[in-house]
């Protein structure tokens, strides 16, 4: 059996394996629910990132060489903070992996404590954010280090839909969710038997997935229109909601 809690052998099954496998934990998986929550705090942390930033990816962090090029051809005074974005991001995904393998040996699942590292990230990003404030230099010191534990936090939660909640599909990036459903709605009417039956749960899984994270992303703007960065509160609320009943039973557990 698999040694580790993701590996290439389970990324083509689609499935993710813990090292020690248990029946009452595998009865109470993660379902839909988690995914839209997590949905909805991706698209609610980048809008607050992308206008609270000067146009920062913090989710979607491959969206900043498009705001590099941007940058260079005109306003360079958020280029550095995008430059420094990859290399926080990079180390994020392997802090992560490394942190799931650890876990994973040890039998428990790795996803409440890393839910659990993603907020206290977001509230130190919300305790940068407001020392900045107000940001009219996004190349300042504290804006720079505000900006990183953003992306770093959203790192975390890329990494996760790749391995520990591949099960959830991808939550912080939709692109690839939107094609998937497009495509699926255009084979359901001709599909048949097991692949109907297949498309329908890919169906209720990202579309659901999808209409959170453009919730998010709506209530993010005006969260932050409102109440300024103080509303990074709302995804870290969220993210220990998940990530305390997870602790508990070890593994996650919110509802499907």
């Amino acid at each position: 059996m698999c040694q580790h809690v993701y590996c290439a052998a389970c990324a083509a099954a689609g499935t993710a394996v813990s090292t020690a496998p248990r029946p009452d934990l595998a009865a109470s998986a993660p379902g839909p629910a988690t995914g839209c929550i997590l949905a909805f705090i991706a698209g609610y942390v980048d809008v607050v990132g992308f206008v609270s930033l000067f146009g920062l990816f913090t989710a979607h962090v491959t969206g900043n060489f498009i705001m590099i090029g941007v940058d260079v051809t005109g306003n360079e005074a958020g280029l550095l903070a995008k430059l420094l974005a990859l290399p926080a991001f990079v180390l994020a995904v392997a802090a992560t992996r490394v942190a799931e393998v650890r876990l994973g040996k040890s039998g428990r699942s790795p996803v409440a404590p890393l839910l659990l590292t993603e907020a206290v990230l977001l509230l130190l990003f919300m305790a940068a954010s407001l020392h900045a404030a107000p940001v009219t230099d996004p190349s300042a010191p504290a804006a720079l280090v505000a900006g990183m534990l953003a992306v770093m936090a959203m790192g975390i939660q890329n990494a996760l839909s790749r391995t520990s909640l591949l099960e959830l599909g991808p939550t912080t990036i939709m692109t690839g969710n939107t094609t998937q459903i497009v495509i699926d709605l255009v084979d359901l009417p001709s599909a048949s038997g097991p692949q109907r039956e297949a498309i329908r749960r890919r169906l209720r899984k990202m579309g659901p997935a999808l209409a959170a994270f453009a919730l998010g992303a709506i209530l993010g703007a005006v969260g932050y229109a409102t109440l300024s960065v103080w509303c990074v509160l709302l995804p870290a609320v969220l993210l220990v909601a998940i990530g305390i009943p997870a602790w508990r039973h070890g593994q996650p557990s919110a509802a499907s």
